[in-house]
């Protein structure tokens, strides 16, 4: 399932960067920090709200927005647009429900291999104490 989230509801900041870039890493600020609020958003349903909330719970803050940060490239654009690509993977992510597990029974064959190899074990076991 893929999910588009609108960039009116993504708000971008940016600040100074740590890492790569030498000097010019102490004068631009290309560190970008995507802020998305999960209940305002209109893209998603109620149940969809509550399963990111469920799922992303680590990553939203006490104002129900989901922060993401990228500051591995050395200019303001690529690191907007990686964090933007990892916001919407997060989120098409925690959107994508399970497959319900149907529950089988053991066939016939496995319980009995399963007892052979629990009678064997034992008696290797009982051989070691010199009781066969």
């Amino acid at each position: 399932m893929s999910i588009h989230i609108p960039k009116s509801e993504i708000n971008v900041t940016f600040s100074r960067s740590s890492g790569k870039g030498g000097q010019n890493v102490n004068k631009t600020s290309t560190k970008a920090t995507v802020h998305w609020s999960v209940g305002r958003s209109r893209v998603l349903t109620a149940e969809e709200k509550a399963r990111v909330r469920a799922k992303l719970a680590s990553r939203i803050n006490l104002y129900d927005e989901m922060v993401v940060v990228s500051e591995e490239e050395r200019s303001q654009p690529q690191n907007r647009e990686r964090a933007v690509a990892r916001l919407q993977a997060l989120v098409a992510r925690a959107l994508v429900v399970p497959k319900k597990r149907r529950p089988t029974r053991p066939t016939r064959a496995s319980k009995e291999r399963r007892l052979e190899t629990k009678i064997r074990r034992g008696r290797v076991k009982r051989a070691r104490r010199g009781e066969e």
